[in-house]
């Protein structure tokens, strides 16, 4: 007898021929499977423990090499280009007027920071009991006598609550010293081997897409070239922008605390020009010393603080930002106000600080991977038109 193979039922058959005619179900199945497999990951967090490990020992240095490099590759190719210099030769000597340069800000505004930061320190407590003072002295007025007993329940709570948390957080300081040496040492590996890592990156650099490529299959290539070069442009043209931004920024508050009179104007200029790199967030955080300040001094150094910081918001809005960052990333700011929350709330500060760029990636590879999708799909071929 022959033996006859069992053929598939019609409706499995049929449920085959969906799959391999329709795109979209094709998609869906992809999806599908791309999400099954980071639920499984998910489920398996030993599979990822030496990966993250790694990445705790190499990921900061790689990002501060990955921000200078976008930030002195410019230079360093208009040097090369410019005196038909060899490239190894251009990176030594841009290397050295780094170091010059930061040898001079170490030598010269390092200590002037320091003795900001320590007299700004020291002044904290009578800043803050002069600013407690002030509220009882306004809370005391007989138009507030009928929430007195309200507030001083409130009062009451809030330090019961506040000797809580600092006994509790004396306790885990000791805990927590481990940590800190950890973090200590982490960055000082970090700011040692950065430089090294920044060295072959200005001059290996362009060579990376060329090396990955090989990875890729023959017809995609194009394409693969193509989205890196849109991701690296983005990613250039978000650091470099937010740097310059930044730097004027701090240059700003800094006159302008200086133009009226207010103390530690560097300190709280350069703090400024560092959290501004947060968008939106970083400037209103910056405030918070300079409110702290003015207020100590004199109501009327509290609004000239606030006028300063209107003027510097007006600038910063309506010239620099359009002028440096222009239309690059072209994205609205609700969505970046919408991706900062998102981020936060998600990766903590480092989702802050880096989830507008890693937004910008992700933008560039789904929009390519849409294009795709709707030149190979037929939902949205033209109609055909009757002649």
């Amino acid at each position: 007898m022959k033996e006859t193979n069992p053929q598939p039922p019609k409706k499995v058959n049929s449920v085959l021929n969906l799959i391999k005619s329709s795109r979209i179900v094709s998609v869906l199945m992809v999806v599908l499977l791309i999400l099954l497999i980071l639920l499984i990951s998910s489920k398996l967090p030993w599979l990822f423990r030496p990966l993250q490990q790694f990445m705790s020992i190499v990921g900061l240095p790689i990002v501060l090499a990955g921000v200078f490099y976008y930030l002195l590759n410019p230079l360093v190719d208009r040097l090369e280009r410019r005196f038909k210099i060899n490239r190894t030769l251009t990176i030594s000597a841009v290397f050295v007027i780094v170091i010059l340069l930061l040898g001079w800000g170490i030598w010269s505004i390092i200590p002037v920071i320091n003795q900001q930061i320590q007299a700004m320190i020291q002044a904290l407590p009578s800043y803050l009991k002069h600013i407690s003072n002030d509220i009882n002295g306004l809370i005391s007025q007989p138009m507030f006598n009928r929430f007195q007993d309200q507030v001083n329940h409130l009062s009451d709570l809030a330090s019961k609550e506040l000797s809580q948390r600092s006994s509790a957080y004396v306790k885990s300081t000791v805990n927590s010293l481990g940590n800190v040496l950890g973090t200590l040492t982490t960055v000082l590996v970090a700011l040692v081997t950065m430089p090294f890592i920044l060295f072959y990156l200005l001059r290996d650099g362009k060579q990376l897409p060329k090396y990955l490529v090989q990875f890729v299959p023959n017809k995609m290539r194009p394409s693969f070239l193509t989205v890196l070069g849109e991701i690296n442009r983005q990613i250039s043209n978000y650091v470099r922008g937010q740097l310059t931004v930044a730097f004027f920024v701090a240059i700003m508050f800094w006159l302008g605390y200086l133009v009226i009179g207010l103390k530690y104007a560097l300190t709280i200029g350069i703090i400024a020009g560092i959290l501004n790199m947060i968008p939106y967030l970083g400037s209103f955080l910056a405030m918070i010393p300079a409110i702290l300040v003015g207020a100590f001094v004199s109501p009327w150094m509290l609004v000239k603080v606030l006028l300063v910081f209107v003027v510097e918001q007006t600038i910063e809005g309506r010239v620099l930002s359009p002028l440096i960052l222009g239309s690059n990333l072209k994205i609205h700011p609700v969505t970046i106000i919408i991706v900062l929350l998102a981020s936060g709330k998600m990766f903590g500060v480092l989702g802050v600080i880096f989830g507008i760029p890693g937004y910008a990636v992700l933008k560039v590879l789904v929009v390519h991977l849409f294009n795709w999708y709707q030149a190979n799909s037929s939902l949205y071929e033209q109609p055909k038109t009757k002649e």
